[in-house]
């Protein structure tokens, strides 16, 4: 059930110690890939990468900033720093292949809390085939604080760039956009109800895949794994963590380079539709301005545009063109206009 923190059990934190809390933490770990020589219990991880390119990438999630515990169960919220990393690897064509994990608690959570945040972030680990190698934990005074460094190895000089698109590459977009955003409307809005009403129960009957959006995202291993199957070069790539328009002048900019994106070729699935449209919002304003989807938007040389409509979770949404053309939308009315990054704030704001 939403808006619960904490279980009855409770283990003080400090009845354990720091290093008590680490060798509880990281007892059951596995490693998956043979690169992980020396995982957590030395001063530092040995890794061995036989000759392939790393590719590193960190993220810092902040209670209060990045998440909201009355509404992200620490399960969700341990899954999800894994994946918002995996996803960066996998935007650089990289196979992730470790972790590191630190995070800033405060006395407000227990071992059994922290059990079920890390439950989640083994789960996500055992999913993707990472390994957790590493980290550290300190006491906090301002929230819980999640900081994860990702790993992975890619063949030499085959990693993808944002700055390597070409004029008249096709722009796809992996599965559908804007779920996130609107997920993040209704755990709001039921979180101000709790608030104003704590005996209220939470209302969220057939929005499961909104919600599920925001609170467990995936990264598109699948994507990458499709590309290379099919012999598919991406020409460039990014992650869609900021939006759409925002992903798109990204490319944009580091290609030196214009584009065409069509409205109606923006993939925006019924669930979304149907829930944008309970708050009176467009939904394509989600998709373009909404942000955490982690899905990918990428380039293709047209001529791999035959292998790649065999792909139903890909969607060819434009082209590049010469910059000074600059980068616009195509509307469902036939109207073209600049594409702009606004950001989440401006949706309900400009609508």
């Amino acid at each position: 059930m939403l808006f619960i923190l904490f279980m009855e059990t409770r283990t003080e934190i400090s009845s354990l110690g720091e290093f008590g809390l680490i060798e509880h933490l990281t007892k059951n770990i596995e490693h998956q890939n043979i690169s992980s020589v020396l995982g957590v219990g030395d001063d530092a991880a040995v890794l061995d990468h036989f000759g392939k390119q790393i590719v590193v990438t960190t993220d810092l999630l902040l209670e209060g900033v990045h998440f909201d515990l009355a509404y992200t169960p620490l399960k969700h919220l341990g899954y999800k720093s894994v994946v918002v990393n995996l996803s960066d690897l996998y935007a650089m064509g990289a196979t992730p292949t470790q972790i590191t994990l630190s995070v800033g608690i405060s006395n407000r959570f227990g071992l059994e809390a922290m059990d079920e945040f890390y439950e989640g972030v083994y789960t996500a680990c055992e999913k993707y085939g990472v390994d957790l190698v590493g980290g550290d934990t300190a006491s906090s005074q301002k929230g819980f604080v999640v900081s994860v460094t990702a790993i992975g190895e890619v063949v030499a000089d085959k990693y993808i760039r944002r700055s390597t698109a070409q004029k008249g590459d096709l722009l796809c977009i992996s599965g559908d956009l804007g779920a996130a955003y609107i997920g993040l409307l209704f755990l709001e809005r039921e979180k101000k109800i709790y608030l104003e009403a704590p005996k209220v129960q939470p209302d969220l009957e057939g929005e499961s895949y909104v919600v599920g959006r925001l609170l467990k995202p995936e990264a598109r291993k699948d994507i990458i794994e499709f590309l290379e199957k099919e012999t598919i070069s991406a020409t460039s790539m990014i992650d869609i963590s900021d939006g759409l328009s925002s992903e798109i002048l990204h490319i944009c900019k580091q290609s030196n380079l214009g584009c065409v994106l069509y409205e109606e070729k923006i993939p925006i699935s019924e669930n979304t539709k149907n829930s944008a449209f309970k708050f009176k919002i467009d939904p394509t304003a989600c998709a373009l301005s909404g942000g955490e989807d982690y899905e990918l938007l990428f380039t293709i040389a047209p001529a791999d545009y035959d292998k790649l409509i065999t792909n139903e979770q890909i969607s060819v949404v434009g082209y590049m063109t010469e910059p000074e053309l600059g980068a616009n939308i195509i509307t469902k009315s036939n109207n073209k206009h600049p594409i702009t990054a606004q950001g989440w704030n401006a949706i309900t704001s400009s609508h």
